[in-house]
């Protein structure tokens, strides 16, 4: 049976319900005031049976043409009961004049009406009330609302499951509701032509463009389109833009907890928004309780979530480094405000340089080295070959040496997915890095997390701030290549999975290398397209989209892992443990002293070519003087 098939089986259910309960409310009605007096008169049962009839019909035509019947008993709300008392009394007024014709009420006792009434609306709010309490254990909660009639409308578009809670939350909020849902668009359709807590599912997401056409008729303005729940899931968001878009509705998000109903604008990361993860917070809290925590890197994107993260499982001690002074000046600011019981130390200085990595470890002693530090932006990285070898590669190695002279425990290496199979610079040093913290771990004590993710969504450098900004200058948006495609994960959940991973490997000597489960690839075109949709604008029409080109060491798409590479199941949800079969040359640590050097006498030209034979997936295409 399909989803409006249900429906129909449940709203024929609920109108034979409610006209069987007016019939037998009729029939009880005058039989109660047959015995009260001296019993019937002569043929008063003919009398009798024709009002009982009647009223039965008249209960049915009414109900069903107030609507009665749409709504779902185990959701409702004060607005069904509204609406059960009004279609009561359009019942009652049909009722009257159609027996006065039929025999001016002769037989019939007349105050019977008054008490059909009262035993029917009792059998309504029964039957509804006792599905309240199955569902919700909250059976008077129909009797109760808190809506303001000044909220502002919005149409909701959240699985019917979910819809309950908030429109529940909305009538609780103390203030009253800060919006009034005036429809339900159900993503699946599968409560369709009902209606939850009085609101009407007006349909699926087929029929979003309808049910803002219909409210903007009926109301004079078009509604706002609050989203909640599942339907924020990427796999929805992009139907529910293009739609809301061509209709100029302003989008935002609802949920049901937080703030009492109030909605909030859709941001870019909502748009690849995925099923939330449930991730267990305290091998987390039992790593990072009470240790001293150094994070390099700290003022960045990464590093400063990583580091505010550390914050919340309460640290001995919060160490962030950083070769920014602005970067770092922010990230301090916003611990501080955020975590004023935790001891924190902003350290200005820059992984290259070994002695100031080195005393800053003897000084705070870490027992966990989170290692953030690096330079990102690919193209520059091509045109700055030399410096990033020396951050990507030389810092890495130095904080690692560092680590090991200072007997910290464990290390925490963010690498990336550019480090798969690199056309790039930045891939190149990235990979050798993790080759390189893995001889390190091998010849000590360390314990090394290298973790491998796709794009952070909004960092500084990714494609996301680029288009805000050419959006709200209103054009052109510019692509690479219109099927360029990435992964992309918001730099919360990133960071936890990091931290999550680091828990994994505890074995000192060893480094193990994860990836993060960034879901599927994200077309770039298509991304571009919904964030101009945000703004109410339509692609190609209001705000033009150019293509420009691949830049100098950009691929069409990106891999999380070598085809040689085995991916494992470590029992914690979106991390993968990976088996690699890198064997290094024999003369590795001295190619890779040779590489330092030349990037440190500025020889980009022989830095490149050694950095490919120690990365030999690294093919360098072409050479920008």
């Amino acid at each position: 049976m399909s989803p409006r098939d249900e429906a129909r089986r449940a709203m024929a259910i609920t109108l034979g319900f409610d006209t069987l309960a007016a019939i037998l409310s009729m029939a009880i009605a005058i039989s109660a005031r047959w015995l009260a007096t001296d019993g019937a008169p002569p043929n008063a049962w003919q009398s009798g049976l024709v009002a009982t009839a009647t009223f039965g019909f008249v209960a049915l035509t009414a109900f069903y043409m107030m609507r009665v019947h749409r709504q779902v008993w185990r959701h409702a709300g004060w607005p069904d009961a509204v609406k059960i008392v009004q279609g009561v009394a359009v019942a009652t007024l049909i009722f009257v004049p159609i027996m006065f014709l039929w025999n001016r009420l002769i037989g019939f006792p007349r105050s019977a009406i008054i008490l059909a009434d009262a035993i029917w609306l009792s059998l309504l709010f029964l039957g509804r009330m006792v599905a309240l309490a199955r569902s919700t254990n909250r059976p008077f909660q129909i009797f109760f609302s808190n809506a303001r009639a000044d909220a502002p409308i919005a149409l909701l578009i959240a699985k019917a499951t979910e819809a309950p809670a908030i429109l529940r939350r909305l009538n609780e909020n103390d203030d009253g509701a800060k919006v009034r849902i005036l429809g339900l668009i159900e993503p699946d359709g599968a409560e369709f032509g009902r209606a939850i807590r009085g609101v009407p599912v007006m349909g699926g997401l087929d029929d979003l463009g309808k049910a803002l056409d219909l409210l903007s008729v009926r109301y004079g303005k078009t509604p706002l389109v609050a989203v909640a729940g599942v339907a924020r899931e990427r796999v929805y968001m992009t139907r529910i833009l293009e739609e809301a878009a061509n209709q100029k509705a302003e989008i935002m998000t609802l949920e049901a907890g937080g703030d009492g109903g109030a909605m909030l604008p859709v941001r870019p990361s909502d748009l690849l928004k995925r099923r939330e993860r449930i991730l267990d917070s305290r091998p987390v809290a039992e790593l990072i309780e009470g240790s001293s925590i150094l994070v390099t890197g700290g003022g960045g994107t990464i590093g400063s979530e990583l580091a505010r993260q550390c914050a919340r499982m309460n640290p001995a001690s919060l160490t962030i480094f950083d070769a920014s002074e602005y970067n770092l000046y922010e990230a301090d600011l916003a611990l501080r405000n955020e975590f004023p019981n935790i001891d924190i130390h902003t350290e200005l200085g820059d992984v290259r340089d070994d002695v100031r990595i080195g005393r800053l470890m003897k000084t705070i002693q870490p027992e966990i080295v989170i290692h953030a530090a690096a330079l990102k932006h690919v193209p520059l990285m091509e045109r700055n070959v030399c410096e990033a070898i020396l951050t990507n590669v030389g810092g890495a190695i130095r904080t690692a040496r560092a680590a090991v002279d200072n007997q910290v425990q464990k290390m925490v290496f963010v690498s990336t997915d550019k480090a798969v199979n690199p056309d790039n610079v930045m891939g190149a040093t990235k990979r050798l890095a993790e080759i390189a913290m893995t001889r390190q771990a091998e010849a000590s004590n360390l314990a090394v997390s290298m973790v491998r993710f796709g794009n952070v969504l909004g960092s500084s450098g990714s494609v996301v701030p680029l288009f805000e900004r050419q959006i709200a200058a209103g054009g052109p948006v510019t692509l690479t290549h219109p099927d360029v495609t990435r992964y992309f994960m918001t730099v919360e959940e990133a960071s936890a999975l990091v931290l999550q991973s680091a828990t994994h490997n505890g074995s000192p000597g060893t480094a193990s290398l994860y990836v993060l489960d960034m879901g599927e690839p994200v077309k770039i075109k298509a991304l571009a397209e919904a964030m101009i949709r945000l703004k109410g604008l339509v692609p190609g029409r209001d705000i033009e989209i150019r293509t420009t080109g691949l830049r100098q060491g950009e691929k069409m798409h990106e891999m999380l892992t070598y085809n040689h590479e085995e991916v494992h199941s470590i029992g914690i949800e979106g991390i993968y443990k990976v088996g690699s079969r890198h064997i290094p040359a024999n003369d590795f640590d001295e190619q890779l002293e040779q590489l330092l050097q030349l990037a440190r006498e500025r020889r980009r030209k022989e830095a490149i070519e050694v950095l490919s034979h120690l990365v030999p997936e690294y093919k360098p295409k072409r050479m920008s003087v």
